[in-house]
């Protein structure tokens, strides 16, 4: 894992965008050179890398929105290369537009059909390969567990799932005989001599201290020896945060929070966040308020004609401020006739014909624009919720009122990383996401949060 602006990135993923960016780079160059290899040798590089720039800015963009730098897109070969020839036709629109507006990026449609067809085999093979190598041991980091219990089973069960992809344990250390065994105990390693002899031993690259007592048997001397030797020393919370993107309830502290290098709200993130949120909204609008209009036709016909377009509840925002947002209605108008708060969930018979197909495309929250305009909300934040929910939630889940300490956004981290959340448990779940945005937040964040949304709306995922 590397840190960039604050936000973990897979390393992998990150050499992937470099190799892909400097392919559609050097594609346009490529094209060019073919071109006129074919008449004659006329070849002019006059604003030619500034055309390569446009189109590397454009195409990684994309391929960000499809998905395909997400730590968690493995959801087959098929389905990667799905997304990459969706991206590249959107991509080719993209570009279309780029030169009919800007003329002088324009290039000859030869020039360009090479460019883009030798990008397209190239990525294609460099995802191809990347989705092979990342299965071989040799590239993971090798991890050595200290503890055997239930904390050291979390990242025994998180190893074997597709955030797990990163690193493989080399074993788990027993640091006291009355210690419970909660993992394999085949992979329990004696430590003959000091614990730095077995991490050299064992060629290990990270040791993460997940015992379930530190007051007991912790054993400071040799742990420091490790650290001074060069081995990476990280506690149980911080590796859950650096692998999964979430702050894991069970393992955090108060002192943790006190004591970490997160959670700052300077004045600079606040102005460039608002700043966001306004240019964001009204280029938003801007784009889609045709589509707007058509939502409001159909929900008004399919009414009757006499039910309201527009379906305002109380949200709590920020600083528990409750607020009213704003949606294209998609219920029937006795959705909640006895007046209980009720969680949406799937296959809702309250949801209207019109309605199914707004809240699958995510038209029924453009509406929240006008909520961040005001100020309310904000682009990319924790989704906000009911007041009856919040107060239920916040006895229930430890640290939930922490998620009231920045503006709700229309989307989010939790939104683009966890599907929609319909009961206690899935609060509790999309909270850990929430605290890791909160905690982790940077302009760069916000940023890859926006692109990522387009492709939670095109597959449709978390609708409900």
């Amino acid at each position: 894992m590397i840190r960039l602006f604050r936000h973990y990135v897979p390393l992998p993923l990150l050499m992937l965008a470099l190799v892909e960016a400097s392919v559609f780079f050097w594609s346009i160059p490529l094209g060019k050179f073919a071109r006129s290899w074919s008449e004659g040798w006329l070849f002019s590089v006059d604003g030619l890398f500034g055309k390569a720039f446009v189109f590397m800015l454009v195409m990684v963009s994309i391929m960000t929105a499809m998905g395909l730098y997400e730590r968690n897109f493995w959801d087959g070969k098929a389905d990667m290369m799905l997304r990459v020839a969706v991206g590249f036709l959107l991509g080719l629109f993209t570009i279309t537009l780029i030169y009919y507006f800007f003329p002088d990026l324009y290039l000859g449609r030869g020039e360009f059909g090479i460019a883009f067809a030798v990008s397209f085999l190239l990525v294609a093979l460099a995802r191809y390969g990347f989705f092979h190598l990342s299965d071989y041991d040799m590239l993971k980091r090798r991890v050595l567990l200290l503890g055997c219990g239930r904390r050291a089973r979390q990242i025994e069960q998180l190893s074997n799932g597709r955030e797990g992809k990163g690193f493989k344990i080399i074993g788990f250390v027993r640091l006291n005989e009355s210690d419970e065994v909660a993992v394999d105990a085949d992979r329990l390693l004696p430590v003959r001599g000091t614990l730095r002899d077995l991490a050299e031993a064992q060629q290990i690259d990270e040791i993460v201290v997940a015992m379930e007592d530190r007051r007991r048997g912790f054993p400071v001397d040799q742990i420091l020896d490790c650290k001074i030797s060069g081995f990476e020393i990280t506690d149980l919370s911080t590796f859950f945060e650096r692998e999964t993107g979430k702050i894991q309830l069970d393992s955090l502290h108060p002192s943790a929070m006190i004591f970490s290098d997160g959670f700052h709200q300077a004045a600079l993130k606040t102005v460039s966040k608002r700043l966001i949120d306004v240019v964001s909204s009204l280029l938003l609008l801007g784009l889609t308020w045709p589509i707007m209009l058509v939502a409001a036709l159909a929900i008004w016909i399919e009414s009757g004609r006499r039910g309201p377009i527009f379906y305002r509840q109380t949200r709590v925002g920020r600083h528990d401020r409750v607020f009213e947002v704003i949606k294209f209605r998609s219920m029937r108008t006795d959705a909640e006739k006895d007046g209980v708060a009720q969680w949406a969930q799937k296959n809702d018979s309250r949801v209207t014909r019109v309605g199914a197909f707004i809240r699958k495309t995510r038209i029924d929250e453009l509406p929240q624009l006008f909520n961040v305009l005001r100020g309310e909300m904000s682009f990319v934040g924790p989704r906000p919720e009911r007041p009856q929910f919040v107060a239920e939630l916040s006895q229930s889940i430890p640290y939930y009122s922490m998620r009231h300490r920045v503006n709700p956004g229309i989307t989010g981290w939790a939104q683009i990383c966890y599907p929609y959340g319909a009961s206690e448990e899935d609060a509790r779940e999309k909270l850990q996401y929430d605290l890791y945005y909160i905690k982790n937040y940077s302009v760069f964040l916000d940023l890859m949060v926006l692109l990522q949304t387009a492709h939670v709306i095109l597959w449709g995922k978390g609708a409900r």
